[in-house]
């Protein structure tokens, strides 16, 4: 019997595989490579001529599982920063490269695992980035990459108790941090109607996109990184508000007084919430739903529920029908507006989600 531990496992895949993901340093602002990645990305929004973004916009460009690119108030944000590879290649059509290009101003990470900071060192060093996190996504993050140069910013740690708010103000920016929970299995609610759910794998895209072996050396060595505590963030300029989070926990059963705390935050006018997660096996998407309860948003918009890793997920069609149901059981005045965004074709699809201010 193997009794090799699966952290050595991955320690030694980081010294077989090679070093960090390095990418290429980002120019000035208006480089020709910034102006080229903020019209990907933002479209109309990006000025042709020096890539600066209209600051009357709040436009998102959907990058897979949780990660998107977010022009708002005339700045540009990553929320998570990873680009979906580990199962497939080009299956995503965007790569960290043009996620560092965009220059973003801040880097925001929900938690620490892979699939939402795996890329995050090596965009934050490309484009001087502030990374803002716990202090163990900030320290996991910096580690990425061989001489961290970029700042960071610790929003409590994973300690931290859940419901702890953090309070921060960036380019003209009111931004509420959240403390709250991963996705996590519960037992069947009794007193809940949602029924258990999950997908049929769709092995379709692997066998159309093998992933490459530079993406397997970048992404491999990542799969162990630790959660390190997991954040809800509120995002706020005048006449709109974005709340956003990478992972829904079953605040029901263990935090339920955050409910109280999401409910007491401004108004939501979009949010952005992962609906796949551990518990939709007993609990179908009960918790997705509860957090959409709780902050009474205009607009819902899905993620966390590509088809990036198959036999986990699927393709984010397959979930519409299931999140109809549990939004339906809102009251008509909570039921908020679905905005679906389905895998590959709305990824890095501006017209989806531009806002105006």
């Amino acid at each position: 019997m193997c009794n090799l531990h699966p952290g050595s496992l991955i320690a030694g895949l980081r010294g077989a595989l090679g070093g960090p993901l390095r990418l290429d340093p980002v120019g000035e602002p208006g480089d020709a490579r910034t102006v080229a990645a903020r019209r990907r990305f933002f479209g109309a929004a990006a000025d042709p001529d020096s890539g600066a973004v209209r600051a009357d916009r709040a436009v998102l460009s959907w990058v897979g599982c949780t990660t998107y690119a977010l022009a708002l108030g005339g700045s540009v944000f990553l929320l998570d920063a990873w680009v979906p590879r580990v199962t497939s290649s080009g299956y995503v059509p965007a790569t960290p490269q043009e996620l560092a290009d965009l220059r973003p101003a801040a880097i925001f990470i929900g938690h620490g695992h892979f699939d939402h900071a795996g890329d995050a060192g090596a965009i934050a060093e490309a484009s001087g980035a502030t990374v803002y996190g716990t202090a163990e996504h900030c320290t996991a993050i910096r580690a990425q990459v061989s001489e961290a140069t970029f700042p960071t910013v610790a929003l409590g740690d994973a300690h931290t108790l859940i419901g702890q708010r953090h309070e921060v103000t960036l380019a003209g920016i009111e931004i509420t941090a959240v403390r709250h929970l991963h996705s996590a299995r519960t037992p069947e609610d009794p007193a809940d109607e949602a029924r258990r759910f999950f997908p049929r794998p769709e092995l379709g895209p692997i066998r159309r996109h093998r992933p490459t072996l530079t993406d397997l050396r970048q992404t491999l060595p990542r799969l162990l990184d630790p959660e390190g505590g997991v954040l809800l963030y509120q995002f706020r300029v005048p006449g709109f508000t974005l709340t956003w989070h990478d992972s829904a926990g079953p605040l029901t059963e263990k935090a339920p007084e955050v409910f109280d705390l999401l409910a007491g935050l401004p108004s939501t006018d979009v949010h952005l919430g992962a609906v796949q997660g551990y518990n939709q096996i007993t609990n179908g998407l009960r918790d997705p739903r509860k957090y959409v309860e709780a902050l009474g948003p205009s607009v819902f918009v899905p993620g966390h529920h590509d088809n990036w890793l198959p036999g986990l997920t699927a393709s984010a069609v397959t979930y519409d029908a299931p999140l109809r149901t549990e939004l339906a059981r809102l009251a008509p005045g909570r039921r908020p507006e679905l905005r679906t965004m389905h895998d590959p074709t709305d990824y890095l699809s501006p017209g989806r989600l531009t806002f105006a201010l």
